[in-house]
């Protein structure tokens, strides 16, 4: 054994079940917090109606509410990622809680639609530090299994989705202040959880900064493109997520199908990228994140194609669904330990996802526009097959030359990143 493979030996500490990131409390409560952020970003919709006769609004003001809150998102991701490494875990977490929580309380009691709106963009920020902190620290938090624990906290954030509207829509739109209200409220008891969760992230040493350094020499000549083309795969496959969720109503009901079923199949699409999460997580054990986006973005591409054809639409919308689902909390890790020098990284491309998101529905809008309704899956089959080639190229990019350490890198490589291990 080299000096240079003891140095990386003993300067990698694995995390172990002595020292974790995360309590089993603190990991309940996590996936507890990723319901809540999916349930408050899903209400948005569904409370439209009530919100159009309360303040006399148009639909695209309506609309502002979701806005300002993804605008807060991707505020929130960037300020709380610059605050990593200087204040702990707890406060990172905590301060994102009290931020959603006030924030939706705001939106529930507001009679002003401008402070509604300044509520929404607090609630946003909030969400933006949940989601960007528990997405960092579960990607690194758990070793080998960190891949599979991503895949359960993002599926949590599915099953909110489903359940927040299901919920207003049993109560009625009307009803909005109290749903928001309560699950303002629901925040609070997790900062209860936030004791399980570990204050500070271990240093690195020089060793291992030297030895990650030596094994990454070929892919950082590359880095900018590396990121860039991880922000290109974040946004695609948000931008195709957004699309057919938006869109694969209004596809189904032109290709003959009832507004009943179009629903129906709609939401199935979400269940089954819910669904779809929880599977991977025991394949993620087994199988690298490349092996697993490739297929994903493959398997994606086949079911928009299928969709082209009105008998197999509903059902290639639920593939699709299935096949989109492990590829935002399956990247991460990938990108965490292709590019360990790169600090912000993993806020560059959730902050992205949430831009994509944002931007998707006006630009597919436009597109269908030009082309008709029946080209909604063959426009997202095109955006897929870009997903596919970004995927090939990064696991290209990013593959570990042969004669150099296959060992997974660390995340911390300078000391101001070491407690990017926050995330």
């Amino acid at each position: 054994m080299t000096d240079s493979s003891t140095s990386r030996q003993v300067a990698r500490p694995p995390v172990t079940s002595d020292d974790p990131i995360f309590s089993r409390a603190a990991v309940v409560a996590s996936c507890v917090g990723f319901v809540l952020i999916g349930a408050l970003q899903a209400l948005y919709g569904p409370a439209i109606p009530a919100l159009r006769k309360e303040f006399g609004l148009s639909p695209s003001a309506a609309g502002l509410g979701l806005s300002a809150h993804f605008i807060g998102g991707v505020a929130g991701v960037l300020i709380f990622d610059r605050m990593f490494g200087r204040i702990d875990n707890r406060r990172i977490l905590g301060s994102s809680y009290l931020l959603m929580a006030v924030g939706a309380a705001g939106f529930a009691v507001s009679r002003n639609w401008q402070l509604s709106l300044f509520a929404a963009f607090l609630a946003g920020l909030g969400f933006g530090g949940i989601d960007y902190g528990l997405n960092q620290l579960f990607a690194i938090g758990f070793g080998p299994r960190s891949t599979a624990m991503l895949n359960i906290l993002n599926a949590h954030f599915g099953v909110g989705a489903i359940l927040g509207p299901a919920l207003l829509g049993v109560v009625g739109s009307q009803h909005y202040p109290t749903v928001f209200l309560g699950f303002a409220l629901l925040n609070l008891p997790l900062l209860l959880c936030l004791g399980g969760v570990r204050s500070k992230a271990p240093r690195s040493t020089s060793g291992e900064s030297t030895a990650a350094e030596d094994r990454t020499q070929v892919r950082n000549r590359s880095l900018a493109m590396v990121l860039t083309i991880f922000v290109a795969l974040y946004v695609l496959h948000v931008g195709i997520e957004v699309g057919v969720g938006g869109w694969e109503p209004t596809h189904l009901r032109t290709v003959g199908y009832s507004a009943g079923l179009a629903a129906t199949a709609t939401s199935i699409y979400w269940l089954m990228m819910t669904v779809g999460r929880f599977l991977v997580a025991p394949i993620a054990l087994r199988y690298s994140a490349q092996s697993i986006i490739t297929t994903s973005c493959l398997g994606m591409t086949l079911c928009l194609l299928l969709a082209t054809v009105p008998g197999l639409a509903p059902y290639a919308y639920a593939g699709v669904g299935l096949f989109i689902a492990p590829i935002f909390p399956t990247a991460l890790p990938w990108l965490i330990q292709a590019a360990p020098r790169a600090r912000r990284a993993g806020a560059l491309v959730i902050a992205a996802s949430m831009i994509g998101g944002v931007v998707a529905g006006p630009a597919l809008g436009k597109a269908i526009e030009w082309s008709g309704v029946r080209t909604v899956p063959l426009l997202l089959s095109g955006i897929s097959a870009l997903c596919v080639a970004a995927t090939l190229w990064l696991s290209r990019a990013t593959a570990t030359p042969p004669d150099h350490d296959s060992s997974p890198i660390p995340f911390e490589e300078t000391p101001n990143e070491c407690s990017h291990h926050d995330r």
